[in-house]
């Protein structure tokens, strides 16, 4: 059968070629000393590590930096305890007493809403928590 579009169009072999040909393919390959389970542990303890990590609002920061109040490795640690022990109480929003120093505590998104020296505080009044911590 002689159709009028017979011979307008090239063979799908001709078209698809360029891209299916291996021999232009790079393959990318790395070597590594690491085998996968170590790769996944390693992306598991990094995460652990950034979801118990304390953030601090942006008040929160402005707060301690205004106060001078200055977070050693030491504190930040009994800080993060505080915060771990009222999560394991099931509170949500926590006062942590750590020394001298008062913070309220988004305990779920482990985020520092204010730092408060006690010394500073008037009448010792915190609101909108639902429980405490003093470590």
């Amino acid at each position: 059968m002689n159709h009028p579009i017979a011979g307008q169009f090239a063979p799908i072999e001709q078209i698809t070629a360029p891209f299916l040909s291996t021999g232009t393919l790079k393959k990318t390959q790395t070597n590594s000393d690491i085998s996968f389970e170590e790769l996944l542990q390693q992306k598991k303890n990094e995460q652990i590590m950034e979801q118990s990590a304390l953030k601090f609002s942006k008040h929160a920061s402005m707060r301690l930096s205004n106060r001078n109040i200055c977070l050693t490795e030491e504190l930040n640690g009994r800080l993060e305890n505080g915060v771990r022990q009222a999560d394991q109480k099931g509170i949500q929003e926590s006062l942590v007493l750590v020394d001298s120093l008062a913070f309220i505590v988004n305990v779920p998104s482990r985020t520092v809403v204010t730092a408060i020296d006690q010394t500073e505080t008037n009448n010792n009044i915190f609101t909108n928590i639902d429980g405490a911590v003093i470590v």
